[in-house]
């Protein structure tokens, strides 16, 4: 993972310049600069945008009792597309719009959270939970899975309690 990392930090800036170069060489410097600015400024709109509707979202799933494992994913994804998109760079804006536009963005999220499932090895599982363990009973009176009995009692050494005091003879 590390060799991945240093392999992104060095290859990423090399294509981003080599694209920036060709672009630049085929409708000059200044169009050049000038679409690489309006492109972060539709970055940080799309990013605005996709991440208010995302937090609204997890909001509406917390209150309604769900796990917003689904919205959690979201707002990553939006995370990693918005500062994808902030980069000054052609190829790194097209990779941006894929993380935060909903369409790709639904597809990458189901790889997401297959891998992490995967990796985790929780598959039909969230959090070491069963999903549906999670969810709250769907009737009025229905017993909450998550609850457990108790019952209240006083231990006595003989296995039987008094009710009160002891009935003259």
């Amino acid at each position: 993972m590390p060799l991945l990392v240093v392999l992104a930090l060095i290859v990423v800036p090399i294509v981003e310049l080599y694209v920036i170069v060709q672009v630049g060489q085929g409708i000059g410097v200044l169009p050049t600069i000038a679409l690489l600015i309006v492109m972060s400024l539709l970055g940080g709109y799309l990013l605005r945008r996709e991440g208010t509707r995302t937090w609204r979202a997890l909001r509406d799933a917390l209150q309604a009792g769900r796990l917003p494992a689904r919205e959690v994913a979201d707002g990553a994804l939006v995370i990693l597309g918005g500062a994808l998109l902030l980069t000054p760079g052609f190829a790194t804006d097209a990779f941006g719009l894929l993380f935060i536009l909903p369409p790709s963005r639904a597809v990458l999220r189901r790889l997401l959270t297959g891998v992490v499932a995967k990796r985790l090895g929780v598959a039909g599982m969230v959090g070491g939970v069963a999903a549906d363990r999670l969810r709250r009973p769907s009737r009025p009176g229905a017993r909450d899975p998550r609850r457990h009995d108790v019952v209240e009692g006083e231990v006595v050494e003989d296995g039987v309690a008094d009710e009160g005091p002891p009935s003259p003879p």
